[in-house]
């Protein structure tokens, strides 16, 4: 039969055991560790046999850059419709813009369009956002595939996206008027700052926003 001293000194190496584990798994660590989303695959574009891109329909999960609401590139806009559009990229690309002040290749942005209501709930004053997404336009960096190494899709359904012709405005828009490497990162109010202090703006966004000071 094991002696008295020894039957304490195993029951305070089992309390000491069960102190640590305790302190090594606290409530918020293992709520930490619960939130940890469990699939970290990284996301890359993925083409029909059409060349069609498959929608990435997990988009909301990843990285939001900024809404806009009622913008407009030409003065023909609507005046009747108002919406908001929000900016969402893929993880990888946001945090290698972080370092870089660029977007590197297979970065993916997509742009959703909703509706914006002013009646709804206790609201009095201003618009929220409100139904089904309006519309989704998905712009792709793929240096092998394009031969301006960005394209534009349009989504027309959970399983394509239509890959807008080269000659299309919104390519010329985007190469004459974008902040940097033909994306409007100076609507992106916490990624222009990045791109000032990384020198990476472009020369056509430079001159314009010279002129426009000048006026």
């Amino acid at each position: 039969m094991p002696s008295r001293s020894r039957i304490l000194f195993v029951c305070f190496v089992l309390g000491c055991l069960v102190v640590y584990v305790g302190l090594r798994h606290s409530p918020r660590q293992v709520m930490a560790q619960a939130t940890i989303p469990a699939n970290n695959a990284t996301y890359a574009p993925a083409y029909t046999k059409d060349g069609d891109l498959e929608p990435p329909l997990q988009y909301r999960e990843w990285i939001y850059l900024t809404s806009g609401l009622d913008m407009s590139y030409t003065p023909s806009a609507n005046p009747n419709m108002s919406m908001f559009d929000n900016v969402f990229v893929n993880p990888e690309a946001y945090r290698s813009f972080l370092a870089t002040g660029t977007w590197p290749d297979k970065t993916v942005m997509v742009l959703e369009t909703r509706g914006a209501s002013g009646k709804g709930s206790i609201n009095k004053s201003g618009h929220f956002q409100s139904g089904s997404p309006m519309g989704l336009e998905i712009h792709v960096k793929d240096e092998s595939r394009f031969p301006g190494k960005w394209a534009f899709f349009d989504v027309a359904s959970e399983t394509k996206a239509t890959l807008f012709p080269q000659k299309a405005t919104c390519y010329s828009c985007h190469a004459e008027h974008a902040a940097v490497d033909t994306t409007f990162v100076q609507f992106y109010p916490t990624l222009l700052p990045i791109a000032q202090k990384k020198g990476t703006l472009s020369q056509p966004y430079l001159k314009e926003t010279a002129a426009e000071i000048s006026k």
